[in-house]
């Protein structure tokens, strides 16, 4: 039951992605009223030096966020989706904090903690170059400083998946 429910939600969080997501090609110099009635309200808003950022995001379920970063007068300077390899291998451990974090990826899947580790541990999911399932850990310590962070598989519907 547990899993009907989960993948009728991800079918339904899907299915509204074409309409709401599809911010990658949003020409820069667009209007920030064009980009909400185009993308819908953004599930959050940051403050950047020179404007502001609209995050829009999948997670938990999707494994997309995009970022339209907008210049001081509310026009687009950039819309791109920012959950890839490279962008992830952007975060400097020892330096950046979980609200650099926040700032550049948008909210996590979740955030847990573990036994082996005395700090929050956030969670992104993502699809690689190969179109693989993945997960992006970021592992901060008690002060909400990254200090580790790493790739891992995803794997959906493996063989023990199914009890």
């Amino acid at each position: 039951m547990r899993k009907l429910l989960l993948a009728g939600l991800t079918a339904f969080l899907f299915g509204c992605a074409g309409s709401p997501f599809g911010g990658y090609d949003i020409p820069p110099g667009t209007p920030r009223d064009a980009v909400i009635a185009r993308m819908g309200q953004p599930y959050h808003v940051v403050r950047l030096a020179n404007g502001e950022r609209l995050q829009y995001s999948l997670q938990p379920f999707g494994q997309y966020a995009w970022m339209v970063d907008l210049d001081a007068s509310g026009k687009v300077v950039q819309a791109r989706q920012v959950l890839t390899e490279g962008n992830f291998h952007r975060i400097e451990p020892g330096k950046w904090t979980r609200e650099d974090v926040e700032r550049e990826f948008g909210r996590p899947a979740w955030i847990d903690g573990v036994a082996s580790w005395s700090g929050p541990v956030m969670t992104y999911r993502w699809r690689d170059t190969a179109n693989s399932d993945m997960f992006y850990w970021v592992y901060l310590d008690p002060s909400n400083v990254v200090q580790r962070a790493h790739p891992g598989m995803e794997f959906v519907n493996a063989p023990n998946d199914r009890n």
